[in-house]
Formats: structure tokens, sequence, C-alpha cells
């Protein structure tokens, strides 16, 4: 039972809201335009949450091995540097999470396309292997990308656009404009979470040699960067509601902004980084809430 309880915290389920908040906007707004599929809707969820997972259980062994995760680190305990994992038993769950997702993947594309667009379904499983790579390559091996403090841009191509924009093209087949700022926002508020991640560990971190871009610009302008971008998302969600407004339910999505203020205020006045850890949640739950709120906001209209 305590093995099991600590291989479900190496999953991190405080990620997952997260992870699926780009869908639940693309399956909002496929409904809208009535492209929308219950079946692909659990398929992506399913691959997108077992991507998740892997990333998370790369990222355990990548900064385990590299002894980045240690004493010094501020947040939960991970389960490498626990030692109640061993780095080859999170190799083998890695190694089994990659053909999960991979199945996921594929029944996805297969349930979208089928035979009838061959190159779409190609495109899309290209796409699955990359998000994989992506995943595995945030912390391991000598290039990783995590350590060269590109793993904002990363994030926010992988949850914002390709989530929201790409899980679209699945029911549509096709493209909409009105993707674009939702998508974008999601994006920015994912950035976020891993810079406020970064934020709390900017001094283990720099003595791992592990480049973030919170590392970069220090806590102080780090804090600076992370209002920018949850204003930026902010922002852009108004704009979204102005664009495509149809009625003033469609702006329910405000009350989302409470959180987000409350929280922005209480990160800026952080001194000492430890006290950023309980942000997290806030801002994952946040963003999450912001996510439903958009995509209740577009159907609403049609029910």
């Amino acid at each position: 039972m305590e093995k099991i309880k600590l291989w479900i915290s190496a999953f991190r389920l405080r990620t997952l809201p997260l992870s699926v908040s780009g869908i639940i906007i693309s399956a909002c707004i496929a409904y809208y335009n009535g492209f929308f599929n219950v079946t692909i809707f659990i398929l992506t969820l399913l691959a997108t949450i077992s991507l998740q997972v892997l990333s998370n259980l790369a990222n355990d062994y990548g900064d385990g091995v590299k002894g980045t995760d240690n004493d010094e680190r501020i947040g939960p305990e991970r389960a490498l540097q626990s030692g109640k994992i061993t780095p080859d038993e999170m190799f083998s769950a890695i190694r089994i999470n990659i053909l999960i997702v991979i199945l996921f993947v594929f029944l996805t594309v297969y349930t979208s396309f089928g035979s009838q667009h061959f190159l779409y379904a190609m495109l899309f499983f290209v796409l699955g292997i990359i998000s994989v790579f992506a995943a595995i390559k945030y912390t391991i091996g000598d290039s990783a990308y995590g350590y060269r403090g590109l793993g904002d841009i990363v994030v926010f191509i992988f949850f914002g656009l390709l989530s929201v924009i790409g899980t679209y093209f699945l029911y549509a087949k096709q493209l909409d404009h009105v993707l674009f700022l939702p998508a974008c926002a999601i994006g920015l508020l994912s950035t976020g979470v891993l810079n406020l991640n970064n934020m709390r560990d900017i001094e283990s971190d720099t003595s791992a040699n592990k480049i973030t871009v919170a590392v970069k610009l220090g806590l102080k302008k780090a804090k600076t960067y992370h209002a920018i971008l949850v204003v930026g998302a902010i922002v852009l969600s108004l704009l979204f509601g102005v664009l495509y407004y149809r009625s003033v339910v469609n702006f329910i999505f405000v009350i989302a902004f409470i959180p987000l203020i409350i929280h922005l205020k209480a990160v800026l006045k952080v001194k000492n980084p430890k006290d950023l850890d309980p942000q997290l949640k806030v801002l994952v739950l946040s963003a999450f809430l912001l996510a439903i709120l958009l995509g209740i906001g577009q159907i609403i209209n049609i029910l």
C-alpha cells in the first residue's frame, strides 16, 4: 500500500487539471460549432493525462539522477529523491507509460481520421511522438532543454497552442480563428505554473546548474515575468469575450479572475521562495476554472 501511494505521488496528480484545460476549451468550442464527438473527447483526455504522467515521471527521473532533487530543494519530496523508488524502477515505469501514451494517441487519431484522412492521421501521430519526446527530454539526457531555459516556450506551445488548436482539429478537421486567444491564455497560465515552480526552486536549480528562465532572471524579475504571464492571460481572455460576444453570459469566465488576482498579489509579496509552493495549486486550479468557464460561456448560448 505504501508503494502504491508513493507511485501515485510520483504521478503528481495536482498537475492533471492544468494538462486537460486546453482539451476542455477545444471540446466546448467544437460543441458550439457542431463538431463535438464524445469518443474523441474521452480519448484525448486519456492521451493527455497519460502524457502528463509520463512527463512527471520523466521529470522525477531526470532531476533525480542528476542530483537536482536534493535536500536543498523546496516542495514535496520526489520519488527518486526519497530513495524508496530506484532509478531502474522509475525508468521501467517510464517505458510502460510511453507505450500507454502511444496506444491512446493511436486510438485518438484513428477514431478522428480513420482511413479517410491518411495525411492528417500521419501528421497527428507524428505530433504525438514529438510530444512523447518533449515530455522525456525536459530533464533527461545531457541535452535536456529544461536545463537550458527552453521549458517555458515548450510548455506554451504544447499546453496552449497544440492542446487547444490541435485537439479542435481532431473534431472539426479544420482550423478556426476563435481558438487562438483561449489557446494563448491557457498557454500563458501553463507557463506561469512552470515559472512558479522554477521560482520556488531557484536556489537548488542554481546549485545543480539547471538554468531555467527564473534562474536567469532572479527572483525579483521572475516575479515580474510571472505577473506578465498572468495579466496577459486575463487580457487575452477579456479580448476573446469582446471579439466573440454573443450575450453577457459569455463573460462568466471573469469569475476565474478573482483567484488569479489574489494569487498574483500573493506571489508578488513573497520574499521566501518556499512560500511559493502553495500557490502552485492555486494557479493550476484557477487556470482549470478559467478553461471550464470559457467553455461554458460558449456553449450556454445554444442550450
